[in-house]
């Protein structure tokens, strides 16, 4: 899967999210009428990260998302392809490790890491299968793997009332409160073109992951999955 059909090539997306870095958070914290606190709380959960362990979050930011891993004791890189993200990222963070990647080409060994996650970034990674198939790589034998994305609510009605906000009010709230409102268009676009919860399901399994499994957030507005690097 690619996001061909969203028009954009991959410097594309990373200049504007370097475009909106600086903002990012807080803008997300609006969007999401604070739900993102909710998700991140659950992801964090859900990685269940240990002292000790080497975690890998792709598609990290600002590194917002790596920080209830280093507190838990983990050894964590942060992961973008945004120099704009790391740049605001390091300011803020200066605790995490930033390393700049193409998560199509990720610069680590093989079996290096103990867990790996991304949320909110697979969407953006032009080739879908490609970036689920290099963090296989890169996780140990019996590694998990936690991906937090949009997805679609599982309530007719709910769902249509939500791609009304999505496609109509957020690029309008985006207008008032982010630095690049047009970036959140394409946002919105990208979260209305991306598979369904067992349509990403069957993108991982095909990407060499086991075991997988999701549960819904919000109704389904958001869909945490699960698998592991081996049997």
């Amino acid at each position: 899967m690619s996001r061909a059909s969203l028009d954009k090539e991959p410097h594309e997306v990373a200049a504007m999210f370097d475009g909106v870095a600086e903002r990012y958070d807080l803008t997300n914290d609006v969007l999401s009428l604070g739900q993102t606190r909710l998700w991140r709380n659950a992801v964090a959960a859900a990685v269940d990260a240990k002292p000790g362990e080497r975690i890998l979050d792709l598609a990290a930011g600002t590194g917002t998302s790596s920080t209830p891993f280093v507190q838990a004791g983990a050894s964590v890189v942060a992961c973008d392809f945004s120099l704009g993200m790391l740049k605001v990222g390091q300011a803020r963070n200066p605790h995490l490790d930033f390393v700049a990647a193409d998560g199509m080409k990720l610069p680590f060994a093989d079996g290096v890491f103990d867990a790996v996650t991304i949320s909110f970034g697979l969407r953006n990674i032009a080739d879908t299968t490609a970036a689920l198939r290099e963090l296989r790589r890169v996780t140990k034998p019996g590694g998990r793997l936690l991906v937090c994305e949009f997805s679609h609510p599982t309530n007719g009605p709910f769902r249509t009332v939500y791609l009304e906000y999505l496609m109509r009010l957020l690029p309008a709230i985006a207008n008032k409160v982010a630095s690049n409102p047009d970036a959140y268009v394409y946002l919105a676009e990208s979260i209305r073109a991306w598979p369904d919860q067992r349509g990403l399901a069957t993108l991982v399994k095909a990407s060499g992951w086991s075991r997988v499994a999701y549960r819904n957030l919000t109704g389904g507005i958001v869909a945490l999955h699960r698998a592991y690097a081996g049997a």
